[in-house]
């Protein structure tokens, strides 16, 4: 018989291709996951997965049995949710993954359900949305906390059940003594000329200054620094060495160095979502996290 434990390693591998990647990714020895894996192969009576150079690539076989493992881990989660629900005691263990600003959401609502629900142990780490909702999806925790922009919605996965909390305006940061920062509001064109500050390319920070300042402004953003920080763009702004752009949750204010100005144009607005995936909907543990996170909640 198939054990769902080493099913989960299968699932796992599909994911991440390496046996060290897993044994990371689960807190197993290297060792123990290759012994696992062993050991299901030899229950399903055929070749699962086959060398190449470092990693291990799944066979036919091996993409038919991940694809039931998927399946049977979400029926277990969804069994282990509702039999929860019976009882409806707000207990174990939750998994947030969050961006950075969007702590500024969670931390509070970790305050109240500390009061709530003290049996509830919440854990949470900070991550780019991206890996956030990869994280979700693959298991590796229970509620990614992301973002989108109304001009570029994020596809929607099979499998989460994603719901808004809040919508988020984006606001040009620029040094205090910067000609434009008493103007109640900036046309980004009237910022073509400066240095800018954004996150890597590969962010949503990053995407959103480049994006913006080519649709909005006609004109590539000289971006010469580089951080998914926010309270290193502040410092960077603060010194008179760029100018950003920064949500509203980022609290870009209370930097008496920066102004912070309304675009002059198109609102540049961002989405905060939360998503989890539906077999754990009716987790009641899952169901106060999402709670406490919603406004007023």
């Amino acid at each position: 018989m198939l054990e769902l434990r080493r099913l989960r390693l299968l699932s796992e591998l599909r994911v991440r291709g390496t046996v060290t990647a897993v044994a990371e990714a689960l807190a197993y020895s290297p060792s123990t996951v290759s012994q696992q894996l062993a050991e299901l192969q030899r229950e399903a009576g055929a070749v699962l997965f086959e060398r190449d150079g470092r990693r291990l690539r799944l066979t036919a076989a091996g993409f038919v049995l991940a694809d039931h493992a998927d399946a049977l881990l979400a029926r277990m989660e969804q069994a282990e949710a509702e039999v929860a629900a019976t009882v409806g005691a707000v207990a174990g263990v939750v998994r947030i993954a969050a961006f950075q600003t969007a702590m500024s959401l969670v931390a509070p609502a970790l305050a109240e359900l500390a009061v709530r629900h003290p049996a509830l142990r919440v854990e949470t780490r900070v991550t780019e949305p991206d890996e956030a909702l990869a994280l979700v999806e693959r298991r590796g925790c229970d509620l990614a906390v992301f973002d989108e922009f109304t001009t570029a919605p994020r596809p929607r996965t099979s499998g989460l059940h994603v719901e808004e909390l809040r919508l988020d305006r984006i606001h040009a940061v620029l040094p205090r003594t910067h000609p434009a920062a008493a103007r109640p509001a900036v046309p980004i064109t009237a910022l073509a000329a400066d240095v800018w500050a954004a996150g890597p390319p590969e962010t949503s920070h990053g995407r959103l200054v480049d994006e913006v300042c080519r649709d909005q402004g006609g004109f590539p953003p000289d971006i010469r620094h580089r951080t998914s920080d926010a309270l290193a763009l502040l410092f960077l702004v603060a010194a008179g060495q760029a100018v950003t752009l920064l949500p509203e949750l980022a609290r870009p204010e209370r930097d008496p160095a920066v102004a912070v100005v309304p675009i002059d144009g198109a609102p540049v607005i961002r989405r905060i979502l939360t998503a989890v995936r539906e077999s754990a909907l009716h987790s009641p543990a899952l169901a106060a996290v999402r709670a406490a996170l919603r406004p007023g909640g």
